[in-house]
């Protein structure tokens, strides 16, 4: 019984083992010398990101409508709680500071930045501009900035040697999922994180399209 239910364990822990990856059969030297593991652990399971056009010059990854939905709920909820019960606290002539409404006010409060916090990462501008020559990750663009260099997540387009497409499986208490990763390979072997999300099929096509574009091979290690 022992023994069977090792054999057992085994199973199902190598349906999860990461399968050996062989970075020779881009027959690229620099494949063989960056990384294949995420640039940003973690991740979600549903697609957050969607490539769209812009013009002939630019294309940008568009925060998509289920990832505004479900920052919208941290945002919505936390403000619903905080103006309900200030509300309520007015009208009873209730100290704001009275454990029953301070409470719940300090709650909706911190959902509220929470929500916004999300927002502001998620919804950051990601964007690649064959005018400026530049892709960046920011709200603002590396050539109108007052110190580009003090940025972190851009390069210029001329700097892009390949693009990595890599997994990551993620567990949870509750739920396991697969997350999957886009990142830039640059030509000095750094890799810049461009997204990160749960629809592997939307990655893979937006991938593709994006490396038409700036004209690059795309090593899917998917």
């Amino acid at each position: 019984m022992l023994n069977k239910l090792k054999v057992a364990l085994k199973q199902i822990a190598s349906q999860y083992a990461p399968v050996p990856f062989d970075a020779s059969r881009f027959n690229d030297p620099l494949a063989m010398q960056i990384q294949w593991t995420p640039v940003k652990p973690g991740g979600t399971n549903f697609r957050t990101h969607k490539l769209a056009m812009i013009d002939f010059n630019r294309m940008e990854f568009k925060t998509s409508i289920g990832a505004r939905l479900f920052y919208s709920v941290f945002l919505l909820v936390g403000l619903g709680v905080g103006i309900g019960f200030t509300i309520a606290a007015a009208k009873t002539g209730t100290p704001f500071f009275e454990s029953d409404f301070i409470i719940p006010i300090l709650f909706g409060l911190v959902f509220t930045i929470a929500g916004g916090v999300l927002f502001y990462i998620g919804a950051k501008p990601v964007v690649f501009d064959k005018r400026s020559g530049y892709f960046w990750k920011c709200w603002k663009a590396p050539d109108k900035a007052f110190n580009p260099n003090a940025m972190e997540d851009y390069t210029k387009l001329s700097d892009i040697h390949a693009l990595q497409l890599i997994s990551e499986f993620i567990r949870g208490d509750k739920s396991s999922y697969h997350s999957y990763e886009l990142n830039l390979v640059l030509k000095d072997g750094n890799r810049v994180n461009v997204v990160d999300h749960g629809n592997q099929v939307k990655l893979q096509e937006d991938t593709r399209t994006l490396a038409d574009f700036l004209g690059k091979p795309v090593w899917d290690a998917i």
